[in-house]
């Protein structure tokens, strides 16, 4: 594998809205994250993702743009963005932006001309489409609910969605659309971005002409995972993209896609890959069902570990996945992917640990360094989310009690994610002056930067620990570079593995079980334990892991 700068970097996603305020409106702004550049750097951040902050109506949060070239006056300026460009510069930090550009709002400027004549040239931007015989032109089901076709209002005219209705699909089969995007990216890497995190990529191609496929719920509609599944030919667009913006600037991207064929891995993040990586999926997509959450089963500890070395697997001798245990479009990963009575500061440590030290690229979400946990939401009426909305009325609609939906839309909901960063015990969580968009946790009494900055056992201090683990010069050609060789595989509750390096390798073994459990090693001259969550035991040759005991070997290779 030829070598990259962002190979030994450990990445960190800022939702803007919900980390840090500073002007006392409720609403996280750039100001805040340049408040805290020092706090990334003392974790170890070298690739920054940024959650969009382009002027947006925010109905799906700032990922319908309306403006893809000014910041929204909610986050601050375009100086604001200049000063955190530069700011993070000064301590090693490569700013990655959104970039959105499956769809667009439904309030920029392309798309309201488009709605004025979509027969036009600014209506073969988008897809718009009359009924024929009464029926539209398609059965697919947008990822928030509901057909992906919606009327324009006055006409007998459709256009069509992936997402919500106020998010219009481009139409990337127009020449003059792709342009027009690599224009806007070209523009932004020359101000000095570092890459991009390129948003619902795979969708950008459709299974044309529009056509049914085989329903899956009582409305009619199918699953959007059917339609991409069918879809041929994205690679088309995203080499074109490739070469005309990223290759050009030697940029980061990370690919959120979804429902790859893996015959086509190394197409996406190969050698010459489309992207410089991709997020790995499979966890998060496990368990999930497309007749909606109320359905969807929670991975087991065994499930998650299968998930992971598969895709391990799948990557070996082509490139390196980012790896995640949350993000703003997930609940968070403590209280998704760990028994309950692993739930606290040793189960934290240990996920953390299993996840992080993989083959990858390690991506941290905002206040999982903290171990921030799920939200218990009581009424429909406390949540923003507009995908959990959709559910709970999926929820009722199939005959779930109020009180049954509402512990669905608690465990999976996205605003688990979104709910502002904890700094300190002081009121609103020292996020706002004000009134925070999104309510606080109230367990930021317990769980928040300041208590744990103070804290040395903390989850916080942890992270920091692992990080530097990652990014010691003399153990890159193992936890970098080294390929992963899973260990006692089929023992259940236990997930291990090796990193192997030329002259090294490292044990990475953790017990998610309330029971203890041995690991037998002894392919080594030496063993050394570099991290660990608890007090290290050992009888002979076997290392006795405690309940949700996580452990790091340095094992050197004898001559």
């Amino acid at each position: 594998m030829e070598k990259k700068w962002w190979h030994n970097k450990i990445a960190y996603q800022i939702y803007p809205k919900s980390f840090q305020d500073t002007n006392g409106d409720g609403i996280g702004d750039l100001k805040g994250i340049i408040q805290h550049l020092d706090y990334l750097q003392k974790l170890g951040i070298g690739i920054l993702w940024i959650s969009p902050v382009y002027v947006s109506p925010c109905a799906d949060q700032g990922y319908d743009i309306a403006d893809y070239y000014q910041i929204d006056p909610m986050f601050g300026t375009m100086e604001d963005m200049e000063e955190l460009l530069k700011e993070a510069k000064k301590r090693d930090i490569n700013v990655l932006m959104d970039l959105v550009v499956n769809h667009c709002s439904d309030e920029h400027e392309w798309f309201q001309k488009a709605c004025q004549n979509p027969e036009g040239e600014y209506g073969k931007y988008f897809y718009f489409a009359k009924k024929e015989n009464g029926k539209l032109p398609c059965n697919w089901r947008s990822y928030f609910g509901g057909s992906v076709w919606e009327p324009l209002p006055g006409t007998d005219w459709y256009y069509y969605h992936s997402f919500h209705k106020k998010q219009p699909d481009l139409n990337w089969e127009n020449p003059n659309v792709r342009q027009e995007i690599y224009k806007m990216m070209n523009w932004w890497l020359e101000k000095g971005l570092g890459g991009f995190r390129v948003d619902a990529i795979i969708n950008i191609k459709k299974p044309l002409p529009f056509c049914d496929f085989p329903a899956d719920r009582t409305d009619g509609t199918c699953d959007m995972s059917v339609v991409v599944n069918h879809a041929r030919g994205v690679g088309e667009f995203l080499g074109e993209m490739r070469d005309e913006t990223f290759q050009k600037y030697n940029a980061f991207s990370v690919g959120e896609v979804f429902n790859e064929k893996e015959e086509e891995l190394s197409d996406f993040m190969g050698e010459n890959g489309y992207f410089s990586t991709m997020f790995d999926f499979s966890q998060t997509n496990e368990g999930k069902s497309p007749k909606g959450w109320y359905d969807s089963k929670i991975p087991t500890v065994d499930a998650y570990k299968k998930c992971c070395f598969n895709s391990q697997r799948k990557a070996k001798g082509i490139g390196m996945y980012s790896n995640i245990i949350e993000n703003h479009d997930e609940p968070r990963g403590v209280s998704y992917y760990l028994p309950k009575a692993g739930r606290n500061d040793k189960g934290k440590k240990l996920l953390g640990t299993v996840y992080f030290l993989l083959k990858g690229i390690p991506f941290i979400y905002q206040g999982q360094e903290l171990g921030m946990e799920n939200m218990t939401f009581t009424d429909i009426d406390q949540i923003d989310d507009i995908s959990s909305i959709a559910e709970y009325e999926e929820c009722m609609r199939v005959g779930l009690t109020k009180e049954e939906a509402m512990k669905v839309i608690s465990q999976y909901s996205r605003d688990n994610g979104r709910t502002p960063f904890q700094w300190d015990n002081t009121e609103n969580a020292g996020f706002t002056t004000g009134t925070p968009w999104l309510a606080v946790n109230p367990d930021y009494v317990r769980i928040n930067a300041k208590a744990q900055e103070e804290n040395p056992d903390s989850v916080l201090q942890y992270y920091r620990k692992l990080s530097a683990l990652r990014r010691k010069p003399e153990y890159e050609d193992a936890l970098i570079y080294g390929e992963v060789e899973p260990y006692m595989e089929s023992e259940e509750g236990l997930m291990a593995y090796y990193r192997r390096g030329e002259k090294q390798d490292f044990l990475i073994a953790g017990n998610f079980t309330e029971e203890e459990k041995k690991i037998y090693v002894d392919d080594t001259k030496e063993k050394e334990v570099v991290l660990t969550n608890d007090q290290v035991e050992w009888k002979e040759k076997e290392l006795i892991l405690k309940p949700f005991q996580v452990a790091v070997l340095r094992c050197q290779k004898g001559n």
